[in-house]
């Protein structure tokens, strides 16, 4: 996420741990499954005409898609994932990282954002945006809404 923080962008990234050992495939296939991030993957078939369904998530998550709903992979590794949407101006980052924590094995869990500022009117400079503005709040908690999803999706499955 560096390159977008150096080019304006705005950057976050929020963590959680869980206990045990939680991979990046079932970390990504959790996110993408959870009821909220479905009413998002509705919301995108319905605005931007890409629906995207749970088998697609699973290919995403194993790394055998480059796409997936909205996005598209713009670099993936063992314990990451960057997508970038189709405008290419947000990106979502998903990491898994084994852990230790008082002798206990365990996984933290991030997920962050960049939003890419676009050139505005006939200066070209480039800004953020009335709606960035509006919106930040709201994207702030419901990105920690969806990894807190992720996280209660992977505590379940594993009781």
């Amino acid at each position: 996420m560096q390159p977008y923080l150096q080019q304006g962008a705005y950057v976050d990234c929020y963590s959680t741990q869980l206990p045990g050992l939680v991979t990046q495939t079932r970390f990504v296939e959790a996110f993408y499954m959870t009821r909220l991030f479905k009413l998002e993957r509705a919301i995108l078939a319905w605005v931007v005409k890409r629906p995207s369904t749970d088998a697609q998530a699973t290919q995403l998550a194993h790394g055998s898609t480059d796409s997936f709903a909205a996005w598209n992979v713009e670099r993936q590794s063992e314990n990451q994932v960057l997508l970038c949407d189709l405008h290419g101006r947000t990106r979502s980052w998903l990491m898994a990282v084994a852990e230790e924590a008082g002798g206990t094995a365990c996984t933290r869990l991030y997920f962050g954002s960049a939003v890419v500022p676009a050139a505005s009117g006939r200066s070209g400079r480039k800004r953020m945006g009335t709606s960035f503005r509006l919106l930040l709040g709201f994207h702030r908690i419901y990105s920690r809404a969806l990894l807190g999803a992720a996280r209660a999706r992977l505590l379940s499955d594993a009781a």
